[in-house]
């Protein structure tokens, strides 16, 4: 790819142009950007050893159905030996990031300097579209650093758009709201629950979160959306906390790429020079579109860890119909579960996430955690812990989670302490409510 082709790619007035464009156009420039993407994934000792088993070459593609008949990748491809996704030759990288570790080990992901160009022009396109204009203030309570993405990532889209980045960090209510009223900017940036008490806080101590400013929120590492877009109690909660709009985001540390809710709100925008995005069932083959299935993605123009087809593992839907946005291009729905935590339990199959959201619907329960055990019959024992320091009837909770899960889980009550050391993680990553205990067969 020249310096030209470059420019022209990550520019906003192109990409506005790409996401209006019709499917033909949008297709023929995926097409092209496949064909580039394969030929540098050749680069690799895993693809080129791949391909050359297979008999292929990136001159072979010819339609994006040809694409669907490569195998895909999964993790532990990745985990057996890293390196070999890795390219030969010169090419630097200028950031080493962490995968957060969520369902293994965790990858070292080293960035060049084009894929942190990639990386902001995908965040600067998701804060144009929520609203977000050059000379407005964000402030991201996130990590940046620790070998996180996320917090760059979005530090990279303020700065290309023009904004100006208030890197508060995570945590410490009283300096975010000092920041807040003395710096006032528009959007915060963070984990929902941690807005959430953030709104809270400042109210118990003087702060009007309504007449702060704030008009946008996006949110990262918890869902704040159901299946049908419609937001979850959490969600909900957040928007009123603030009297602002909730924009939920979703990506992770080897996708390179993220997804963002537009103005509409109605899933988050697949970057057409920036991914390829597929729905896939048990067998690999291609869903219909807005069918649930395993997100499947393959990031364009990495330089610096190239993956083709990477089975993600996250459950989630792919809309195709126009936007109310104006943009045209597909939109990722919200992640439903993850395959690795699908669970069977008394002949249901369901996921953690169902359970979670029931569970914020409460107002008592102020933290919870789900684990998994393996059982004789081949199925799994669900146990649900909740953490409350109410007065809350252990039927009431059990009703609330049989009338949407159609079963009938085991809760365990605990002071709401206990429960959040458990969950709590020090590194200040994403909090884990799911412990998967099942035995490996």
């Amino acid at each position: 790819m020249t310096n030209q082709s470059e420019t022209d790619l990550f520019s906003l007035a192109q990409g506005l142009a790409l996401r209006t464009s019709s499917a033909d156009v949008r297709d023929q420039a995926n097409l092209s950007l496949l064909r580039r993407h394969l030929l540098h994934a050749t680069t690799t000792p895993f693809y080129r050893q791949r391909f050359q088993d297979m008999g292929f070459t990136p001159d072979h593609l010819e339609t994006l159905e040809d694409f669907q008949k490569l195998p895909l990748t999964n993790r532990q491809d990745i985990d057996l030996d890293p390196a070999a996704f890795v390219p030969s030759g010169n090419l630097v990288p200028v950031d080493i990031a962490l995968t957060s570790g969520t369902t293994g080990e965790a990858v070292v992901v080293p960035y060049t300097q084009q894929d942190l160009k990639r990386l902001a022009f995908n965040e600067m396109m998701a804060f144009h579209r929520v609203g977000i204009k050059p000379g407005d203030k964000v402030q991201l309570c996130v990590t940046l650093d620790r070998c996180f993405i996320a917090g760059l990532a979005y530090y990279s889209g303020v700065v290309m758009l023009g904004g100006s980045a208030i890197r508060s960090g995570p945590g410490k209510s009283a300096w975010q709201w000092e920041l807040i009223r003395k710096l006032k900017p528009v959007a915060l940036v963070g984990v929902p629950s941690f807005l959430l008490y953030l709104a809270r806080w400042g109210r118990e101590h003087g702060f009007n979160p309504h007449e702060s400013g704030i008009k946008s929120l996006v949110t990262i590492g918890e869902p704040i959306r159901k299946s049908d877009m419609s937001l979850t109690a959490l969600g909900e909660d957040l928007q009123e906390a603030w009297g602002a709009k909730a924009y939920a985001s979703y990506g992770a540390t080897e996708l390179e790429t993220a997804f963002c809710d537009c103005s509409a709100a109605a899933g988050g925008h697949v970057h057409p020079e920036l991914i390829h995005v597929e729905i896939v069932d048990d067998e690999g083959n291609n869903v219909e579109p807005g069918e649930p299935g395993e997100v499947v993605v393959t990031p364009l123009g990495v330089q610096g860890f190239p993956l083709v087809r990477f089975r993600t593992g996250d459950i989630a839907r792919l809309h195709v119909e126009p936007c109310a946005c104006g943009w045209q291009t597909p939109r990722l729905g919200p992640i439903e579960g993850r395959l690795a935590q699908r669970l069977k339990f008394k002949g249901t199959t369901l996921y953690p996430e169902t359970i979670f959201q029931v569970l914020a619907e409460i107002p008592e329960v102020a933290a919870f955690y789900v684990e998994a055990h393996s059982t004789y019959d081949l199925a799994d024992e669900v146990k649900v812990i909740v953490g409350t320091d109410a007065k809350i009837l252990l039927a009431d909770i059990e009703d609330k989670l049989q009338a949407r899960l159609r079963v009938r889980p085991e809760v365990i009550v605990q002071p709401t302490a206990e429960v959040m050391a458990v969950i709590d993680k020090e590194d200040g990553r994403k909090q884990k409510k799911f412990f998967d205990l099942r035995k490996v067969s």
